[in-house]
């Protein structure tokens, strides 16, 4: 029998949609088998709920704040990114436009990165190919 696939969204957060210099990171603090390592914001979609509901609502509760949701980073798996065995990721640029980013749920830390930043902390295993896809989008001073 095959497990389910469990659909995630998340969010690379930039300073400008058009020409983004850096992505926001966030580090997860829960669970432990997680914790200290780095992802781009998001969470699971709930049964019925829209994906891009899915986004906003993960926004707030992660990071207190709402965004404008701009072009999508299309992955290789239909437009998605496997990032485990059973989760498979859409990613969305995303602008703020309310709230201040703060560690509220599941994560410690935040931290705005340039393209050249982007390997100077350790990503989980499945955002690694995304941050990679990521980098060429992001303008270098």
């Amino acid at each position: 029998m095959q497990e389910t696939l469990v659909d995630v969204v998340a969010a690379a957060i930039v300073d400008h949609l058009d020409r983004p210099t850096r992505l926001l990171a966030a580090r997860r603090s829960a669970p432990e088998s997680l914790a200290g390592r780095w992802e781009l914001p998001g969470g699971k979609v709930e049964p019925g709920e829209a994906e891009l509901d899915a986004l906003r609502r993960e926004l707030v509760e992660e990071l207190g704040v709402r965004v404008d949701v701009g072009a999508e980073v299309p992955g290789p798996d239909d437009g998605a990114w496997p990032i485990t065995e059973r989760h498979r990721m859409r990613v969305w640029f995303a602008l703020l436009t309310g709230g201040t980013p703060e560690p509220l749920q599941d994560h410690d830390e935040l931290r705005w990165l340039t393209a050249a930043e982007l390997d100077d902390v350790p990503w989980l295993d499945g955002d690694v190919q995304i941050v990679t896809a990521l980098a060429s989008r992001l303008t270098r001073d």
